[in-house]
């Protein structure tokens, strides 16, 4: 059941509580661990105001005096950010071994980022205390216990992580609950177990779990943090959270180092909607999947289409038998309702679509299509597709072919003849130019350009040649250009398919073209791009 359906205390006095889980994000820090990601300190304001939009409750932001960039974000965090559902919090490490609480760097640098809230993390596994630190099991015990006795005394929330925590507790149980004692004692507010390495089995987590709230109770609260080296994260911390864990660290879209950290934008959904558990705010979970691809643009992180919940494929039907069954009854495919978590139902036509699909993916479209119509699609798409063409992943081009099939024909412009001519100067630099010729209305116009490459070059003349009549294209952009060599043993006479990306700051599309003749693949998919921008991009 979902939150909404679950009872209400406030309304209904005989009605059970519904139990709250805390979500911890640490897309800010572990996120940006993953290879290829990297964030400016404006970058990672932007985030932190999403998560916060999103509502989830802490939001990590960083190691404060690890770096300038750091550095910058806390002090920049303090003045800019306002948020209104999100604890920011600061992250470090206990003290030093042997050291001093007044004099270590770290903890001031805790205190200097001036965040209610501060995450520090601690060994709780004796072989990392007595080979990685070369100190004892007292002193690593008694590093725990300074750090939090200091940093609460400032007035600061501390949440301790237990690096390690389940290797640990496998090894030698006896210092790992040491360990965490020494963090309840003086005073810290959670107390997180943490599968460092990403070896932990749900069945193992659920029963050290079990076994830490049997011991602590309800005097702290007890979180997990996952990575996700065996793909459990997200079950180990349902499994956690199963056993008493009533708070969940994570990343947004899984990211992190290795193979990333727990997902929150699949364990919030599976909390919230399969264990009618509260882990935001009413009405926040519909923002889900647009935080989440928010957030995998500004890292330049394409999001996994086939991510649970958010991706663009996880309620996506292609095969002919599902979305007749559909048609009839939404529900009869779909775990969930994808207008739960933001997400919506698509129909994917491809060779294998029945008449249904057709039917369905007209409707959404908005065409009026007979049965003769109909069939004309499913011809041309197996035809196309056995060609090379891969309409799944160009959206706008099967729209243009099922308007075409339903009567419509474009009246934008009409290409006479196209040319491009490439020259090596004197120098060795390569200069592209291409000349359009085409019937505009009633007026026929020709335009040379040069450009970028053979693509670029055709575009500006033919943009050129819209310009006057169709003001509106300033507006439409390409965004990506893809090629695929279909058939790579014919070497450079290969097949070759194009995809471009576009878009005109309200809607994006995808088109598509398909030759051996890479100038014309790109020129259909081009030419595609720009009549599906004029026939949905208002003048």
């Amino acid at each position: 059941m979902t939150t909404t359906d679950a009872p209400n205390p406030a309304t209904d006095p005989a009605a059970p509580m519904v139990p709250m889980v805390e979500v911890f994000d640490t897309t800010l820090r572990d996120g940006l661990q993953v290879e290829g990601v990297s964030a400016t300190v404006d970058d990672k304001l932007r985030i932190a105001e999403q998560l916060d939009y999103l509502g989830v409750h802490y939001i990590e932001g960083g190691w404060p005096g690890a770096n300038p960039k750091d550095i910058e974000f806390f002090a920049r965090a303090a003045v800019e950010l306002k948020l209104s559902s999100s604890t920011m919090v600061a992250f470090g490490s206990t003290r030093r071994p042997k050291g001093k609480v007044d004099d270590d760097v770290t903890l001031r640098n805790l205190l200097d980022a001036n965040t209610s809230a501060v995450c520090i993390v601690a060994k709780s596994w004796d072989y990392h205390v007595l080979e990685a630190l070369q100190t004892t099991l007292d002193e690593g015990e008694a590093m725990i216990a300074d750090s939090v006795a200091f940093l609460t005394g400032a007035g600061r929330r501390v949440m301790v992580d237990m690096e390690h925590f389940f290797d640990g507790y496998k090894h030698n149980p006896e210092f790992s609950l040491r360990a965490l004692e020494a963090a309840v004692v003086k005073g810290a507010s959670h107390v997180v177990l943490c599968d460092t390495n990403g070896g932990s089995l749900p069945h193992e987590v659920e029963q050290i779990v079990a076994d830490v709230y049997r011991h602590v109770g309800t005097d702290v609260t007890i979180g997990i943090h996952c990575h996700d080296d065996t793909g459990c994260a997200v079950a180990n911390s349902m499994a956690a959270v199963r056993a008493g864990a009533r708070h969940v660290q994570g990343t947004l879209n899984g990211l992190g180092e290795r193979t990333g950290n727990c997902n929150l934008t699949t364990v919030i959904p599976n909390l919230q909607v399969k264990l009618g558990m509260s882990c935001l705010p009413e009405g926040r979970l519909e923002r889900l999947t647009a935080v989440s691809n928010h957030v995998a643009e500004v890292l330049n992180r394409p999001l996994n289409p086939q991510a649970p919940y958010v991706g663009s494929s996880a309620f996506a039907h292609k095969a002919g038998l599902h979305v007749s069954a559909i048609k009839r009854a939404r529900d009869a495919y779909e775990h969930v309702d994808p207008v739960l978590v933001g997400n919506g139902t698509r129909f994917v036509v491809s060779e294998m679509a029945g008449r249904a699909t057709i039917e369905v993916k007209a409707e959404e479209l908005g065409l009026t299509m007979d049965g003769p119509a109909v069939n004309q699609v499913i011809d041309d798409l197996k035809r196309l597709e056995h060609e090379g063409y891969h309409f799944e992943a160009a959206d706008a081009s099967l729209e243009l072919l099922m308007r075409r099939a339903a009567g419509w024909e474009q009246n934008f412009f009409k290409v006479e003849s196209m040319r491009v001519i490439t020259d090596e100067l004197p120098n060795g630099e390569f200069t592209t130019e291409a000349t359009v010729k085409a019937w505009v209305r009633d007026t026929r116009t020709v335009h040379t350009a040069e450009g970028n490459g053979p693509v670029n070059a055709i575009d500006t003349a033919l943009r050129a040649a819209l310009a006057e009549a169709y003001p509106v294209l300033d507006r439409v952009h390409l965004t990506d250009y893809k090629v695929r060599i279909l058939d790579g043993a014919t070497a450079t006479g290969a097949i070759t398919r194009v995809l471009l990306d576009a878009t005109n700051g309200e809607r994006s599309w995808t088109t598509i073209g398909v030759s051996s003749n890479i100038i014309e693949a790109s020129w259909r998919a081009l030419e595609e791009s720009l009549v599906y921008g004029l026939l949905h991009t208002e003048a």
